[in-house]
């Protein structure tokens, strides 16, 4: 599985990740201010699954019918690196296959499958 993590969502996440032994792209280590626009395209065209705490995606998806692989959605009230990488081991470790082609928002309690124009 492949992952494009925002820049936003940071180094460490994008470390822990490959770590775990997954391909990614980190925007922070690689594309430093990278519009969102091109980074939603750039994870469609290559098949990345993007990881973000930015809104602006949802509204990229939902309002423009953007297209993409997946969207991995952080909102978190806890926005440390160690909190997003124990959210995201939870919904690795649970709902792994769900994530391509879905947009997905996670918090520290709950994880939801949202409805989107790729479903």
């Amino acid at each position: 599985m492949r992952f494009l993590v925002d820049e936003c969502t940071g180094p460490g996440v994008a470390m822990w990740l490959g770590q775990q032994g997954y391909e990614v792209f980190s925007v922070y280590d690689q594309a430093q201010g990278a519009m969102d626009d091109a980074l939603l395209l750039k994870a469609f065209s290559e098949g990345w699954i993007l990881i973000t705490n930015d809104k602006d995606f949802g509204e990229m998806v939902y309002r423009e019918r953007r297209r993409h692989q997946g969207v991995i959605f952080l909102r978190l009230a806890n926005e440390r690196t160690a909190s997003k990488i124990a959210v995201l081991q939870a919904l690795l470790d649970n709902h792994v296959e769900r994530l391509p082609g879905n947009f997905v928002v996670v918090t520290e309690d709950h994880v939801r499958f949202a409805n989107t124009p790729n479903s």
